[in-house]
């Protein structure tokens, strides 16, 4: 299969979609690989290193889109990239497009083949490949938390270890799935005050197994989540509905509770965030402020640490690349149900539901969409 690996263009990110460890797997597989030039220069994979590992080094982007049948990138292509696809293409990403109704009428409109990386499962029902980013996503939401509260950033000024004799920081953690258990692991080795919150008393009893009582864990309700909302230094949301938009769990008259100068982290920000006030930030320019709160909602927050990152998303991604490159894109999807459940946009259909139902669109299941094709 001949498979491209464009650099990223959006705005600070210098994630890459595969190694060059990745690339040489790929080859040894008989697969041809062209890479976007420089793609992952900026986080030491040159050009030569591409090319040791077999692949060729592509200087114009219509070209390499042109070339390929399979796209492996990191972030949701940009628009000048969904108007280079067309139904001969296969692009495997993340997408989120529950809140991007933008790009997922260019999609549709291109009438490619989309599998998206946040929705691909496991045998448990996990999300493997988005999984990796999570916990970067959640360590670094306590590291930016932190940052923010500096009265520099405008924040209150609160450290939030503390000092012997000086209460800690308060941390809020709202869902407990793979953001949240790396948020509150950060947060208590900072030694803050960390309480998290979620819907299922199965994960919190495992929550409350792995941390023992040095994190508070509560049952989310309306009331609990008011809360631990206004009495925290930090706020970080970490609330995921796979495919569909993250709920909205704190609105904007809760917001005007909490004291002047704490932050909120939307870690949710790329499902449409789960706090009234988001709206997508980038790093250059990451904060705002509204009620007197800092909100920092980075879409991409993990392509601040772009080579650590690179290197948990190959080791997550490459085995389905690998599949979908050696049997071919629909035999692999008809054969591997997990990695169907990844298919959000088909020849012109949306085979995901909660695409579906948060953008308003029919929903045509992914085997009567490969069938019927």
């Amino acid at each position: 299969m001949r498979i491209s690996i464009p650099k990223e263009i959006k705005n600070h990110e210098y994630r890459v979609g595969m190694t060059p460890a990745g690339v040489r797997e790929l080859v040894s597989h008989g697969h041809q690989v062209k890479v976007g030039v420089d793609c992952g220069a900026i986080i030491g994979f040159s050009n030569d290193l591409y090319l040791n590992a077999g692949a060729e080094v592509e200087t114009v982007v219509e070209e390499l889109f042109d070339w390929a049948e399979m796209i492996v990138k990191v972030k949701e292509p940009q628009v000048e990239e969904y108007q280079l696809l067309t139904s001969n293409h296969c692009l495997f990403t993340y997408l989120h497009l529950a809140p991007d109704p933008k790009q997922a009428k260019g999609l549709l409109s291109s009438n490619c083949t989309a599998i998206a990386y946040e929705t691909v499962t496991d045998a448990l029902g996990r999300l493997p490949l988005l999984a990796p980013m999570s916990e970067v996503a959640g360590r670094m939401s306590v590291q930016a938390g932190a940052h923010c509260l500096e009265i520099s950033q405008g924040g209150c000024g609160t450290l939030l270890g503390g000092v012997p004799g000086v209460y800690p920081g308060r941390v809020t953690v709202i869902g407990g799935g793979v953001v949240g258990i790396n948020a509150a692991r950060m947060a208590l080795g900072l030694g803050a005050d960390v309480t998290i919150l979620d819907r299922s008393l199965d994960r919190l009893k495992e929550l409350d197994g792995i941390f023992g009582p040095r994190l508070k864990t509560l049952y989310a309700t309306v009331d609990t989540i008011e809360e631990s909302v206004i009495s925290a230094d930090l706020v970080i949301g970490a609330v995921l509905v796979p495919g569909a938009a993250a709920p909205k769990l704190v609105n904007r008259q809760l917001l005007t509770k909490m004291k002047p100068g704490s932050v909120v982290v939307d870690v949710a920000v790329d499902q449409g965030g789960c706090f009234e006030t988001t709206r997508a930030t980038t790093h250059a320019d990451p904060t705002y402020i509204e009620e007197g709160v800092i909100h920092y909602c980075v879409a991409n927050m993990p392509g601040a640490v772009a080579r650590t990152s690179t290197l948990a998303l190959t080791n997550a991604t490459l085995p389905f690349v690998l599949e979908l490159a050696d049997k071919g894109v629909e035999a692999a999807l008809l054969a591997n149900e997990p990695l169907r459940q990844g298919l959000n946009v088909y020849h012109g259909s949306i085979t995901h539901p909660g695409v579906a139902d948060s953008l308003g669109y029919q929903y045509l299941s992914p085997l009567s969409a490969i069938q019927k094709d």
